[in-house]
């Protein structure tokens, strides 16, 4: 069974920075892309980043300025660098990995919490 496991949340006030991280029990090369998803209080879970298995990123408009997605291969690990976090960045994010070929799979971590305050 795939498990992947977020870390890197935390408190940080408006305007700083945190690193995510999310790890693989298993090569990350055997999924077509990883992603970023973050569910704010209240809302419904939206996409923040992805990057396909060959080390391609693609954003949501609203953060592309500000996260930056990157993989180690090597450590079977997936990054997400947030910098100028607003308030509105407040939300559970979750680590996301796809198989597209059949059988199509999905799996996700348990979220770590990531909170904008001051």
């Amino acid at each position: 069974q795939v498990q992947l496991v977020e870390s890197g949340g935390g408190l940080v006030q408006p305007g700083g920075s945190l690193r995510l991280s999310c790890v693989a029990s298993t090569n990350i090369l055997s999924f077509d892309a990883m992603r970023w998803y973050r569910q704010p209080p209240g809302k419904q879970r939206e996409l923040v980043a992805a990057i396909t298995s060959g080390g391609y990123p693609n954003y949501a408009d609203s953060m592309k300025d500000r996260f930056t997605i990157s993989r180690v291969n090597a450590e079977n690990t997936v990054y997400l660098q947030m910098n100028s976090l607003k308030p509105e960045d407040t939300a559970v994010y979750y680590c996301n990995a796809i198989v597209l070929t059949y059988p199509s799979r999905s799996y996700w971590g348990q979220g770590t919490q990531v909170t904008v305050s001051s």
